[in-house]
């Protein structure tokens, strides 16, 4: 493990931080743009509570000595992101129902001595695709890419939608999502290339549109959804993305699309975690407030 917190991201009195402290942290590579520490550490701060949340930036070497060093610390709870969501899982002692079946985690918590692992990822982007429309019952939705975020939404999205289309880059990695999306909730899921013919066809008769693609993956495709006018009005597009608001969820607002920022799905994600670590309910006003101005500083 290596890489130092951000003073930016420490508790406002670090004074205070001392043997009694609870730690947790989120591991990554790259980790440096990760806004947790801001989004957690606020939450501590407003609660009033003794808990100090840090970044580490972890090889896919390094995954196994990382995990034995948050057991050896005592580190109460672990946020995991890329590239180490189906990793880890080898690594820990028991994994709850839901992540077994996505087959990614990206929460660990000390449970009984041990660790579990937790994926909170598709829960929190289906409370923000509810919050948005209500109900998603009957609608036709398309997720571009088929990694660990496609997983986790999938898996969620499968129990409230009539169908999905997976759009991958990788066919054969795109077709065992589907594959598995089908058996998870016996629904119709294709996969399709990644390629214009696709786009045109799948979205141009979806009502959800759900991007997983990294950042600078998106625009290339992005263009070809706007131009085409693939993006209606009405349609729900959410771009996993937190990073910053891309000009696609931009340009999709302006076609009259209800379009929704990866920055909720982070906040969400980041409650769960929350309440799973701490057991108290955790303050999403603030939370959001800290992401939005963390955001803001990382983007100038």
């Amino acid at each position: 493990m290596n890489g130092l917190p951000k003073i930016s991201d420490m508790p406002s009195d670090s004074s205070r931080i001392d043997g009694g402290t609870k730690v947790c942290a989120v591991i990554g590579d790259p980790i440096e743009h990760s806004l947790s520490p801001a989004i957690h550490n606020a939450a501590y701060r407003s609660l009033g509570m003794d808990f100090v949340y840090v970044a580490f930036r972890v090889r896919r070497r390094e995954l196994a000595r990382a995990i034995e060093g948050v057991r050896g610390l005592g580190i109460v709870g672990l946020n995991v992101t890329r590239p180490h969501k189906t990793s880890v899982m080898h690594f820990l002692d028991t994994i709850e129902k839901t992540a077994r079946e996505i087959g990614a985690v990206n929460t660990l918590v000390r449970s009984g001595g041990g660790l579990r692992g937790y994926n909170t990822d598709g829960q929190a982007a289906l409370e923000v695709l509810r919050k948005l429309s209500g109900s998603l019952s009957g609608t036709r939705a398309v997720i571009l890419g088929a990694g660990g975020a496609a997983r986790a939404i999938g898996y969620y999205l499968s129990r409230s939608t009539q169908s999905i289309s997976i759009l991958n880059r990788t066919r054969a990695k795109g077709s065992k999502l589907a594959g598995e999306i089908a058996r998870w909730s016996d629904i119709k899921c294709q996969p399709y290339g990644l390629d214009k013919a696709s786009l045109r066809k799948e979205v141009g008769q979806s009502d959800v549109l759900i991007n997983t693609l990294p950042v600078d993956v998106v625009p290339r495709f992005a263009s070809t959804l706007i131009r085409e006018e693939l993006i209606r009005a009405g349609m729900i597009v959410f771009d996993a993305n937190y990073i910053h608001k891309s000009d696609f969820l931009s340009d999709a607002e302006a076609a009259g699309a209800r379009v929704v920022d990866g920055l909720d799905m982070l906040v969400g994600q980041a409650a769960l975690s929350f309440k799973l670590w701490t057991g108290r309910d955790p303050p999403i006003d603030v939370m959001h407030k800290a992401a939005l101005k963390a955001r803001q500083v990382r983007t100038k």
